[in-house]
């Protein structure tokens, strides 16, 4: 291994002709480990401004999983109260059975009670003076008195005496609350109850081989209709899910960014021209038009679409109007740089043959920069479809309001998540079809 030496003299040639090299500035040296600590540093204050630790360590983590069970699968809420010295079953779900419908999990007795199945080993044995708990297939008794319910002696942790109620809980099979007037049943099942058909539909409680079978071929249910429209108009028209209010509300939604990104970029055309400063030669015109790009787009969609609720009222609207001004703004900004950065040469030669102003910007300017401000009008109508959604819940219409709905009820997030699976749809095909027509506008077509 060889070692090449230097002397003194080429020494401080090299050190002569490249200064930078063996001369660095104290943030050549040391600037990107001070830029680490500082973020180090940036980090922990935020953790400990925000207290997000302590936020983490105390979340209702609990409470949470409930929610996100609430998700796939669906709960019935019968509330058995205690009249007259007997159990009587009210509901508060949304009508998961018909009026006097058998239910194989809820079975009265011959004492006036009820007992209430929670799968394997565990149920509860419901009269108006005790409710015998079986958990593993072990008793427990809790006693009712008129102001009280007793959380019995030896209980295990799955049950809690909760002020003057009980608690027990069965996993995921669900919860009661055993109170001095009622017994507060939560009862979970996998999936979504009714989602097709209501409990008020012909068509209720059918396999989806009998469903199809009266629909291909089967006797006419309404002899007005034949079984598939019946079947159609029952779907749309479910009382649960409201499925055709929902896919109204949907595309509602569309329409707000389709018109809201169209106008936007009908609009933020010519105005583009304007603000060029190679297009317009007035400077108090191009500055004029830019402060107004600057603020139409710096006023967030949300805050527009809340100013037009006001002003119209909820609707499909005030959600047009936002996403217009929001995109006329930013369009603008895009367009005009895309102006401002164009080869004059084209223009030149257009020009040079005595062209009128029009003429020039129509076969000199607009060919070099079509595909970019069409590209550039897909991906914002891409993204106004997400969009859309948000300002939707402010009032302005369309599926976002009809998500805030259910997300308010606290009860029905089975029908959220059926929302949002809707919306993560069509924004995945909204996308593919907006990359591939940008695609085609950008001349890669092959790829």
């Amino acid at each position: 291994m060889s070692v090449l030496t230097v002397n003194a003299a080429e020494r401080e040639r090299l050190l002569s002709t490249y200064p930078d090299v063996f001369h660095r500035s104290f943030m050549q040296r040391w600037g990107l480990l001070i830029v680490a600590v500082c973020v180090v540093v940036y980090i922990a204050f935020c953790f400990s401004f925000f207290k997000i630790i302590p936020t983490f360590a105390n979340g209702n983590w609990d409470r949470a999983a409930v929610y996100v069970q609430d998700w796939y699968s669906w709960r019935a809420q019968p509330r058995l109260r205690f009249q007259n010295g007997k159990v009587v079953p009210q509901w508060t779900s949304r009508g998961q059975y018909p009026q006097g419908a058998e239910i194989d999990w809820l079975k009265p007795t011959a004492k006036g009670g009820y007992t209430v199945l929670f799968g394997g080993d565990n149920r509860l044995e419901v009269t108006p003076t005790q409710v015998d708990v079986y958990l593993d297939g072990k008793y427990y008794p809790v006693a009712i008195s008129a102001d009280n319910a007793l959380l019995p002696a030896g209980a295990p942790a799955r049950m809690e005496q909760d002020g003057n109620k009980v608690n027990v809980y069965f996993g995921f099979a669900g919860q009661a609350e055993i109170r001095p007037t009622q017994v507060y049943i939560q009862r979970r099942f996998l999936g979504w109850a009714n989602f097709f058909f209501d409990t008020q539909s012909p068509f209720w409680g059918r396999s989806i081989t009998e469903v199809a079978g009266l629909m291909v071929a089967g006797e006419r249910i309404d002899p007005s209709q034949s079984n598939a429209s019946l079947a159609l108009d029952n779907f749309l028209n479910n009382a649960s899910w409201q499925h055709g209010d929902i896919l109204s509300k949907l595309m509602q939604t569309l329409v707000m960014a389709f018109v809201g990104t169209l106008l936007a970029t009908l609009i933020a055309f010519p105005l583009a021209f304007i603000a060029a400063r190679n297009i317009t030669q007035s400077k108090a015109a191009n500055w004029g038009m830019k402060r107004l790009f600057d603020f139409l787009r710096s006023i967030d969609m949300l805050i527009w679409a809340l100013f037009f609720t006001r002003a119209f009222g909820p609707g499909p609207i005030p959600g047009i109007a936002a996403i217009f001004f929001t995109d006329t703004g930013a369009l603008g900004k895009v367009y005009a740089e895309a102006l401002e950065n164009v080869d004059d040469k084209q223009r030149e030669g257009v020009k040079s043959v005595g062209a009128a102003p029009v003429i020039v910007q129509r076969y000199g300017v607009v060919p070099q920069v079509l595909p970019i401000f069409i590209s550039q009008s897909l991906y914002f109508w891409e993204s106004n479809t997400r969009s859309a959604t948000v300002i939707g819940a402010v009032g302005a219409g369309g599926i976002g309001l009809k998500l805030l709905e259910s997300m308010k009820t606290n009860a029905d997030w089975d029908k959220v998540a059926y929302m949002v699976l809707l919306i993560l749809l069509v924004v995945f095909v909204f996308d593919n079809v907006s990359n591939a027509l940008r695609s085609r506008v950008m001349g890669k077509k092959g790829r």
